[in-house]
C-alpha cells in the first residue's frame, strides 16, 4: 500500500530572482491562481507569501485577505498556509550597527501575524530561526517567539516551525515543552539556503532524528536540489514541499510553474511507492487545531 504523503506548494516566497522568471505570480490574483493549479496538481497545502506590485516582498494584510477569499471563493479545499516571516529581517545600518539600516523590516510580533489573527488560516509558519540570510539578518530572538506563538495558538492555528539548521530544532523543542506549541507538532527542514544547513541526504536524516517522535515533518531543498530532496524525505517517511519559492526550473533552462512542479515531484513520489493524499485526509493527518470562533 502506498504511503499517503502530503505536498505543500511555497507559490511565490520573498526571494528577489522572481524577475528571472517569465511568468512568476505577484498579484493576489495570481498568487490565488497558482495555488488553484497546484491544487490540481496534487497538493493539499499552499504556502502563501504576498508581493507588493513591483514584486518585492511584502506584509500587507491586505493582500493575504485578497488570495486567501479568491482561493476559497473558487471552492477550492487546498489547505492554506500563511507566512508569518516578513517582519524579521535586520541589517545593521554603516553609521550605527545598533540601528537598522535600509532592507530592515523588524517588528513586534503582533505585526508580523496579524493577517493570522484575521483570516485564521489552517496554518501559518513559525521560523525558529536566527541566522545570517544573504546579506541581512533574519532575526527571530526567543521572547519574540514566544509571543507569535501564544498568539498563533490562541488564534487556534496549527504552526509549521521552520527550521534551517539543527539547534532552531533545540529552541523548538523547548517551546513545544513549555506548552507554547502543541503536540505534534508540525516541523519544515529548510535545506540549502546560504548560511544555513546544506540539503544533503546527511541532514535530512540527522535533522529528522532530533525531532521529537510524534512529530510530523516535511522537507525542502532549493533550486537544483529540490527533486533529489523530494525523494530523500521520502524515502525516509516525511512529508514533501515544492514551488516556485524554492525553484523557478523543471529542468535545467525550462522555467516552471507551480502546477509543473507539484506534478513532477508526484511523479517521483509514486516511482517511491508514495501517494499524495487530498486536503481533508491532510488536516487529519497533521491534527489540525480547531478553528477559534
Amino acid at each position: 500500500m502506498a504511503r499517503e504523503t502530503i505536498v505543500t506548494c511555497a507559490v511565490t516566497g520573498g526571494h528577489q530572482n522572481f524577475q528571472d522568471h517569465p511568468n512568476f505570480p505577484i498579484s493576489p490574483k495570481q498568487i490565488a491562481d497558482s495555488a488553484i493549479e497546484a491544487r490540481k496538481a496534487g497538493a493539499a497545502v499552499a504556502h502563501i507569501h504576498v508581493r507588493e506590485p513591483d514584486g518585492s516582498r511584502s506584509g500587507n494584510p491586505d493582500y493575504f485577505r485578497e488570495v486567501v477569499e479568491r482561493i476559497r471563493d473558487a471552492d477550492c479545499d487546498v489547505l492554506i498556509n500563511l507566512t508569518t516571516g516578513e517582519g524579521g529581517r535586520y541589517v545593521p545600518s554603516d553609521e550605527n550597527p545598533a540601528v537598522g539600516g535600509p532592507g530592515t523590516s523588524l517588528s513586534t510580533p503582533e505585526v508580523r501575524v496579524r493577517h493570522v489573527l484575521d483570516l485564521r488560516p489552517d496554518i501559518c509558519t513559525l521560523d525558529v530561526a536566527t541566522m545570517n540570510f544573504g546579506e541581512a539578518v533574519f532575526m527571530n530572538t526567543p521572547a519574540h517567539l514566544r509571543r507569535m506563538a501564544e498568539l498563533i495558538k490562541d488564534a487556534g492555528v496549527k504552526p509549521e516551525i521552520e527550521v534551517f539548521e539543527p539547534g532552531h530544532i533545540q529552541l523548538a523543542k523547548d517551546m513545544i515543552k513549555n506548552g507554547l506549541i502543541e503536540s505534534p507538532p508540525l516541523f519544515q527542514l529548510c535545506l540549502g539556503i546560504p548560511w544555513g544547513s546544506p540539503a544533503t541526504p546527511q541532514m535530512v536524516q540527522v535533522m529528522h532524528s532530533m525531532l521529537p517522535k510524534d512529530a510530523n515533518w516535511a522537507a525542502f531543498g532549493i533550486s537544483r536540489w529540490e527533486f533529489p530532496i523530494v525523494a530523500e524525505v521520502v524515502n525516509n517517511g516525511g512529508h514533501v514541499r515544492v514551488g516556485l519559492e524554492d525553484n523557478l526550473y523543471l529542468t535545467k533552462g525550462e522555467f516552471a510553474s507551480n502546477g509543473q512542479l507539484v506534478d513532477k515531484a508526484v511523479r517521483i513520489m509514486h516511482e517511491l511507492d508514495a501517494e499524495p493524499v487530498e486536503p481533508a485526509r491532510a488536516a487529519e493527518m497533521l491534527d489540525l487545531l480547531p478553528r477559534a470562533q
